[in-house]
């Protein structure tokens, strides 16, 4: 796709995006409570959520009705054009439950790349809370409420402030603090914000030097992988050690993000700390 394309769909991510943080704003005003839950009783919906999915996809499909859509909350539809949009009605919906700031829409468009893969050509992240707004095209940049976004310079390991996220089931919490405490000793500090999409916009504009998390879904972090790639940044999702704790989790389901000078050295330290799966550690240890 070309550089052209990517930033109609970025325009057009950001237009929908901006359109249902602000629809959230509104109806958080008024008060939210929780419409149903997903994957245990604190994986929580609410009717905002649902409604910006909404939104979005009527949205989208006025704009490219032959396109295809995925949305966290199952609100999808098949398309014919190769593109793909990846929605996340509200990244943070339990910050967004709690009146807490760090919640955002994240909207994507996937395209099919040169090698028979799909790639993420275009995205945005708008804050509910913040009115920010992240955007990024393949090859065209990436930008904060228009300006151009850049990682910052990476530091030693030692001196990095890491992102990261819990999950809602009991065994995955539990797995994933026992790997924070390895972790922690190691770093400058670790801070929890409660929003994969903007945790990765975080890296991006360097507000923090490294993200990892085990366990969000593609929606979460479709739109602000691109951000950070396209700030200078790395991203990939690598085969975890979840599994050896919960043998029902995703094989590879480790996201790290980090300025791409970073890559190296953070991703060793996550190896020695037990972050990845055994046959990917060296010496399989």
């Amino acid at each position: 796709m070309s550089a052209v394309d990517a930033r109609g769909l970025r325009d057009l991510a950001v237009e929908v995006a901006r359109e249902a943080a602000a629809l959230a704003r509104e109806m958080r005003l008024g008060g939210i409570d929780v419409a149903d839950t997903k994957s245990s009783a604190l994986d929580v919906v609410t009717d905002a959520d649902r409604a910006s999915e909404v939104l979005i996809r009527r949205r989208l499909l006025e704009a490219r009705p032959d396109d295809a859509i995925l949305g966290e909350e199952g609100d999808d539809h098949a398309g014919t054009s190769g593109v793909r949009w990846i929605v996340d009605p509200i990244d943070g919906t339990v910050n967004y439950l709690y009146g807490l700031p760090e919640c955002a829409v994240s909207v994507a468009a996937e395209v099919p790349g040169p090698d028979g893969t799909r790639v993420v050509a275009a995205g945005a992240v708008v804050g509910i809370g913040t009115t920010v707004e992240y955007a990024a095209a393949r090859g065209a940049g990436a930008t904060r409420d228009g300006r151009p976004l850049a990682v910052r310079p990476t530091p030693p390991v030692a001196e990095h402030l890491v992102l990261t996220g819990f999950g809602y089931r009991t065994e995955v919490k539990a797995h994933q603090v026992e790997r924070m405490t390895r972790l922690l000793p190691r770093v400058r500090d670790i801070r929890r914000i409660g929003s994969c999409a903007l945790d990765l916009c975080h890296v991006a504009e360097g507000s923090a030097d490294a993200y990892v998390e085990e366990g969000p879904q593609l929606w979460d972090w479709a739109a602000a992988s691109l951000v950070l790639e396209e700030a200078g940044g790395r991203f990939g999702v690598l085969a975890g050690a979840l599994r050896e704790s919960v043998p029902d989790a995703p094989e590879r389901a480790l996201l790290v993000g980090t300025p791409a000078a970073g890559w190296d050295s953070f991703v060793a330290v996550l190896a020695e700390t037990g972050f990845l799966a055994r046959t990917t550690r060296p010496g399989g240890e």
